[in-house]
């Protein structure tokens, strides 16, 4: 009969393998259209007639185009090819309206070549704007020097609600598709994702369906938008074209619509960004396995957060547990969410983050044996008292921290120095949390070995929550893939790799524990063939060890070295 916490461990996998199958099937609808079995309601493709197109490209400042008027032609590709692949850079002119915090459009027509777009009647076109809202990155400047005479003079000329204003931005990119499938629909299953981007004209007795166009949007990155000034007349665009088969072209409409979803959730187009990077900069298969890695991070997420919680929730005892590094993991967790919050960075990082900092916060709440008593509107914080095995504890976590401030506090002010010397920041309080981080990143590794001398000095892992700490390691090693896809910044991405050293640490220190105890249990079984006796008992049924080392009680037989005989 199962026990309750692995019937509930069973059902969170069994949900998981479920979604992965479920996911899989989906992506496999979307990938795989299927054609046309009978010729009574087909849709044939236009593109299958070999017409003579041409490509124009037009801006204006309206949203709705009526008529020709009021436009500015950019690009004009004659005899245009849809198997070949492009890419032009055009100079276009920025209206004065664009230049005041307006918007400038893009209409992509493609037409028969020869004629205007506005008169003929199996033209497709697509709009799409050229410019997007976003607050300006603040300056960075050097806190000792401050400002320049030009900044100073800009700033003061800009009232103080405009420097949070959203200002213009140009998109210097435009992606252009076409889907070259001679591919024949089921006029009466159409997808619905492909059916808003047809036109349908009827020749003779047989539906056409006009050639797709497609703007890929997912290629805007945050990154390349340019601030437009009132003095940018001009700015660069470069148009790239290529052919696109109907399965990408399916698979992409959902991804945009997917991040188009995230905006209206409340994303800003930065955190959108974050996620459109994972599906531009990466190779359609290593996209896929992305999809599995990520899956497996969610639920190795999920199981170490349950571990972990109930560990610490039934923990009534702190021996063989480094209250110093319990207190550093909460510290440096709060200032690691800070960080990132000043950095902007994606939510994607941000929420687990703040959802990890408020985690070691509680387990401070935990080690501290902290309960808060409120006498009217006033809290007072009472603590509990420690017992004699937990303060040798203390005394072992001490003497570790007493060694290692030496290196480090040396270390973090210098750096902290040093940085405030040669590089520039938005804010005092941007150099104080940079200066935090940094020495969080760099050698925030140290502040693990405390809990490495705490079990040297007792002989024993078994205090250690190891079901989540399992959990966490199989995590750090997804947070390697992650590095190198989420952007994210390049101390925030080293400290991944730190934490496979430490947890390889550990795990030795397991193995060994494992081994020295089967040894001294091999030796005393010799000494004593029906019972070890008095002293310590170690039994294969038993659970715990009783007696023994003083300081390691309820200690499992698989976790401590170093018994004496």
């Amino acid at each position: 009969m199962w026990s309750g916490r692995s019937s509930f461990t069973s059902l969170v996998v069994g949900v998981f393998v479920v979604y992965v199958v479920h996911t899989c099937w989906v992506m496999y609808g979307i990938v795989y259209t299927r054609p046309c079995g009978s010729d009574g309601n087909c849709i044939q493709p236009y593109l299958a007639r070999r017409p003579k197109l041409q490509l124009s490209v037009y801006t204006t400042t309206r949203s709705n185009l009526g008529a020709e008027n009021n436009v500015d032609l950019v690009l004009n590709v004659e005899d245009f090819d849809v198997e070949s692949k492009f890419e032009r850079t055009v100079n276009v002119s920025v209206p004065k309206k664009t230049r005041n915090n307006g918007t400038l459009y893009a209409y992509i027509f493609l037409h028969h070549a020869g004629i205007l777009p506005w008169h003929d009647g199996k033209q497709v076109h697509l709009v799409s704007p050229l410019t997007t809202y976003m607050v300006p990155k603040p300056e960075e400047v050097n806190l000792l020097t401050g400002e320049s005479i030009t900044q100073q003079i800009e700033a003061e000329k800009k009232p103080p609600s405009a420097l949070d204003e959203p200002v213009s931005h140009w998109r210097p990119r435009l992606t252009l598709n076409v889907m070259v499938d001679d591919f024949v629909f089921d006029g009466a299953s159409l997808p619905a994702d492909v059916h808003r981007y047809m036109k349908m004209i009827q020749l003779g007795k047989t539906v056409h369906y006009l050639p797709i166009l497609f703007i890929d949007q997912l290629s805007n990155r945050v990154k390349d938008l340019m601030v437009i000034n009132r003095s940018s007349t001009e700015l660069p665009l470069t148009v790239s074209y290529d052919k696109i088969s109907l399965g990408r072209l399916r698979f992409w409409i959902h991804m945009q619509d997917a991040v188009y979803s995230l905006q209206q959730f409340g994303f800003s187009e930065k955190d959108a960004d974050e996620v459109k990077g994972i599906f531009v900069d990466t190779n359609l298969y290593f996209l896929a396995l992305t999809f599995f890695v990520a899956a497996f991070h969610l639920l190795f997420d999920f199981l170490a957060f349950k571990n972990d919680i109930s560990f610490w929730k039934k923990k009534r005892s702190m021996i063989g547990m480094s209250t110093k590094a319990v207190l550093w993991r909460g510290f440096s967790t709060v200032v690691i969410f800070l960080f990132l919050l000043d950095e902007q960075t994606s939510l994607l990082v941000l929420v687990p983050a703040g959802i990890g900092a408020a985690i070691e916060l509680w387990k401070v709440k935990k080690a501290l044996k902290m309960s808060v008593v409120w006498r009217g509107l006033r809290p007072h914080f009472q603590f509990g008292t420690y017992s004699e095995s937990e303060r040798k504890t203390e005394e072992y976590d001490t003497q570790a921290m007493k060694y290692l401030s030496y290196l480090l506090y040396p270390l973090c002010i210098g750096g902290a120095v040093y940085s405030l010397l040669n590089v520039k920041y938005k804010s005092w309080y941007s150099w104080l949390i940079n200066s935090f981080v940094n020495g969080v990143y760099a050698f925030g590794f140290l502040f693990m070995l405390p809990q490495l001398f705490v079990n040297y000095k007792m002989k024993s892992v078994a205090h250690l929550p190891w079901k989540a700490f399992t959990y966490k390691a199989f995590n750090t090693f997804i947070d390697d893939v992650f590095a190198f896809i989420i952007t994210m910044p390049t101390s925030h991405r080293l400290a991944c790799f730190r934490d496979d050293v430490v947890f390889l640490v550990y795990l030795y220190q397991r193995c060994v524990a494992a081994v020295a105890t089967s040894t001294v249990w091999r030796a005393r079984r010799g000494r004593h063939p029906r019972g070890l006796g008095t002293g310590m008992e170690l039994r294969p049924d038993s659970e715990h060890t009783t007696g023994g080392h003083e300081g390691t009680p309820d200690i499992p037989p698989a976790a401590t070295w170093g018994l004496a005989s």
